[in-house]
């Protein structure tokens, strides 16, 4: 079996709708690859105790936690101290952490100030997640990895992550439009999932120039059991 993951997307601005978050979707296509199966993903405001909570409830269900947002310099990036308390363990500025981030300021002639070395504080027993666009690291504490939630920088942060934990299987897929309303296919389609309960079989309605149809999707991590499935849905529905 695969192991499991979530996702806590962290941010007053995504759920005001101020920024629309694409983290989610890079990783829950990173993770298929490697074969770490997504399961759940939620999405928090910057307030202490509701981190807290998720942070605890995520982390004792799932493998891995992956958050995203609230690791900068001002005054409302709180992931780190709240993923700490979470974790139950001490934060506190880490001397390889503020020598990352003491080496990318004077390349960029740029004062260390009070602000800027909050990014070097870890929480104890923490493992750094490197970030290869703008220096300040995330870190992984116990099965929490804790990102950034600018996109290019978390995405930088994943590619150097998910090396280092172990996958399973990728999930494989193939899709089949068929142009037939959702209430016709839906019997025949329920049958075939029935013959494969090993596979994910998901129907996605769309209407085009006034005619309904359906784009159906086979998800699974055999790719022969999903060849097959394919071509009975094929069968059942042909073009």
């Amino acid at each position: 079996m695969n192991p499991t993951a979530a996702i806590l997307v962290i941010g007053d601005e995504i759920l005001s709708g101020r920024t629309r978050d694409s983290n989610m979707h890079f990783l829950a296509q990173e993770l298929a690859r490697v074969g770490i199966d997504l399961q759940e993903a939620r999405v928090v405001a910057d307030r202490h105790a509701v981190i807290v909570a998720a942070v605890q409830a995520l982390s004792g269900q799932y493998d891995h936690v992956f958050t995203s947002g609230g690791i900068g310099p001002t005054h409302d990036d709180i992931t780190a101290d709240a993923v700490a308390d979470a974790m139950g363990v001490p934060l506190d500025v880490r001397d390889d952490a503020r020598a990352i981030l003491q080496a990318h300021y004077d390349r960029m002639g740029v004062e260390m100030n009070d602000a800027r070395l909050r990014m070097a504080r870890i929480p104890e027993g923490a493992t750094l997640i490197d970030n290869p666009v703008s220096s300040a690291p995330g870190f992984s504490v116990r099965n929490v990895h804790v990102m950034a939630g600018v996109p290019r920088i978390f995405e930088a942060m994943v590619a150097g992550l998910l090396p280092r934990l172990t996958g399973g299987t990728p999930l494989l897929s193939q899709s089949y439009r068929i142009q037939r309303g959702e209430g016709e296919i839906a019997g025949p389609l329920a049958d075939l999932a029935a013959t494969y309960p090993d596979l994910a079989m998901g129907s996605y309605p769309f209407q085009q120039n006034g005619a309904y149809g359906a784009n159906i999707v086979i998800r699974g991590t055999d790719g022969a059991r999903v060849n097959e499935a394919m071509t009975r849905l094929a069968t059942l529905f042909p073009e």
